[in-house]
């Protein structure tokens, strides 16, 4: 197996943080490679001394010569008002039929395709750069936490993309869900080494803990053994017939060392508030609409959670969950109906982005004090701060220097200092890494109040909800089942929807290979003219077909499949069309 990047003592730093020291890895041809590592750790300024965009204080970073990097860029690569079409054109220089067929992989047709780019929602968009990497046809992938904003359906759609992808990927995700979906290999970037491991995302977490019970074994071994030697060197060192031993024994002694555990590093050790439990519902929703003034999301909601209920609000982007929490919450009023809290219900609130808002000119200890519920004392305060691993003079860093990962650990700090005894959680898991998500679904699965929260992270989701709400094409409903049947419906869908186009595509494909073939193998224009006028007369009547249907078809997923079928071959007999005009203004040459 070829190596695509050889990355051999590698070492940088940042001032007194280093991120690399003596690391060295290998990243093959088509192996698809979990990166994971805390927050900090520097997993993103590797990806960017191998895209050649930071250096190396020393060692080196060895490409291959064939190497051909797909990088998913975070910010927005797209000119003002330019379609998602337009948009690969420019970026790949394929033809339009092309980028059409690489984006229907992704779902992107229609107005998704044709339409103004801006007008996409954030998944949307990732999904306009997932095909335009695939139409560079890159050789290793590179993916800074893709799954960040990604609704469930765009996740599966980007698993599915990846586990059929021939090609290498070298994946940053704190999603163990994803990782495990998409990744065979894992690579662990920790107080500067990189550890390779032959294995799953849960596999090496698994090998994790079990080496450091081993470490931890023989250590209290190692202890043990010292205790006896330091003993034996007490009682003989000073005799003059058993001195020489004593001084063979401290040799010995002096050889046993200890293992450096990795489980001796911080680790968020979160704590829900302790409540008084409820019993009876926490919240009703009668004949509730919501949305904003200019546009209705959902309406005739009715909804009923009892206390002590996880309750995961689930669906695609731009269906209306963070709208259905701001109404809840009351930051957004109904349009209609109303959200009724029970009695004494005492409500914390942790919402998207709410790190970008903090007072930047505000300490970490600061901030928590004016938040903290009256009556708690400081070292209440900095027990919570430690827990979320703002300790000794890190509670005096100001928030302007905060990275996205403490600045949502912070926020959530706020909430486990008051008295709440409802949590409601906008993609809490956001910007925290592995180890930190897994500490607070531990505390959620134990905290006695009421949790109502979204997340786009399978692992966490399952781990807390113990109840379904989805939020889906202007309604919100209890979904009956577990998270995992709901998981299993969306990937029905899913792979119907995968097995209908490729079912259009094989319909479709003896006039594609007719166009293509004509175009390519036949050596007289005159003959190759003729069968582009006959394969142009058969996609027109196959398009004047399609148009009765779309008049008189009644179901609308039927219709909807007429119209990008309808789409494709407008597309194809343009191309022909083009070709045709060629080679007759050659002939005209020639005559």
């Amino acid at each position: 197996m070829a190596v695509l990047i050889q990355i051999a003592n590698a070492s940088k730093r940042y001032g007194e943080q280093v991120l690399l020291d003596g690391a060295s890895a290998i990243i093959s041809e088509n192996v698809k490679v979990g990166f994971v590592g805390r927050n900090g750790a520097g997993k993103s300024t590797l990806l960017r001394i191998i895209l050649g965009e930071e250096e190396l204080d020393g060692g080196e970073v060895i490409k291959s010569s064939n190497l051909r990097v797909g990088y998913l860029r975070q910010h927005d690569p797209f000119q003002p008002g330019e379609s998602a079409l337009e948009f690969l054109m420019r970026d790949s220089g394929q033809p339009d039929w092309k980028c059409g067929e690489v984006a229907g992989q992704f779902e992107l047709k229609g107005d998704y395709l044709n339409g103004p780019i801006s007008r996409l929602s954030g998944g949307w968009q990732t999904r306009v750069k997932l095909a335009a990497l695939l139409l560079h046809e890159p050789n290793l992938l590179l993916l800074d936490e893709p799954t960040n904003f990604l609704d469930l359906r765009t996740q599966i759609l980007l698993e599915h993309f990846l586990t059929e992808f021939r090609a290498a990927c070298l994946i940053v995700s704190h999603d163990r869900a994803f990782l495990g979906a998409t990744c065979a290999h894992t690579l662990d970037l920790n107080r500067g080494k990189l550890t390779s491991y032959p294995g799953k995302i849960d596999a090496y977490l698994a090998f994790q803990e079990e080496k450091i019970a081993h470490d931890e074994r023989s250590n209290a071994a190692i202890m043990a053994k010292r205790r006896h030697l330091e003993d034996f060197i007490a009682r003989n060192k000073a005799r003059a017939s058993t001195a020489k031993l004593a001084q063979s024994k401290s040799k010995q002694l002096e050889k046993l060392e200890l293992t450096e555990i990795e489980s001796d590093l911080p680790t968020a050790n979160i704590r829900a508030p302790k409540i008084e439990p409820r019993k009876g519902p926490a919240l009703r929703c009668r004949n509730l609409s919501i949305g904003y003034p200019e546009r209705l999301i959902a309406s005739q909601i009715g909804l009923e959670i009892d206390h002590g209920s996880r309750a995961a609000i689930v669906g695609d982007n731009g269906q209306g969950k963070t709208t259905l929490l701001r109404t809840l919450v009351e930051s957004l009023q109904p349009l209609e109906g109303e959200a009724k809290w029970g009695f004494g219900c005492k409500l914390g609130v942790y919402a998207q982005h709410v790190y970008t808002s903090l007072p930047e000119n505000q300490t970490v200890l600061g901030y928590l004090q004016a938040h903290a519920s009256r009556g708690k004392k400081d070292q209440e305060i900095l027990d919570v701060a430690g827990a979320f691993l703002f300790r000794g003079s890190a509670v005096r860093k100001p928030v302007s220097v905060l990275s996205g990962g403490e600045r949502a650990r912070l926020c959530m700090a706020t909430l486990l200092l008051g008295e709440c005894n409802i949590l409601v959680l906008d993609e809490p898991g956001n910007h925290l890494d592995v180890d930190t998500v897994e500490a607070l679904a531990e505390a959620l699965v134990e905290y006695e109040g009421t949790v109502i929260f979204t997340s786009h992270d399978r692992h966490f989701t399952r781990r807390v909800a113990t109840c379904i709400v989805e939020v889906r094409d202007g309604r919100a409903i209890n979904h009956s089942g577990s998270y995992d049947a709901y998981l299993e419906k969306v990937n029905a869908e899913i792979e119907a929807g995968e097995r209908e186009r490729a079912s259009e595509r094989s319909k479709t494909s003896p006039r594609t290979t007719a166009i293509a073939t004509s175009s390519r193998v036949e050596t007289d224009p005159r003959k190759e003219l003729k069968n582009l006028e006959r394969a142009i007369a058969q996609l027109d009547q196959r398009k004047k077909e399609l148009t009765a249907l779309c008049a008189t078809e009644k179901d609308q997923e039927a219709q909807l499949s007429h119209q990008i079928e309808l789409e494709e071959i407008a597309a194809k007999i343009n191309a022909a069309e083009n070709r045709w005009s060629q080679l007759f203004a050659e002939l005209e040459g020639y005559a």
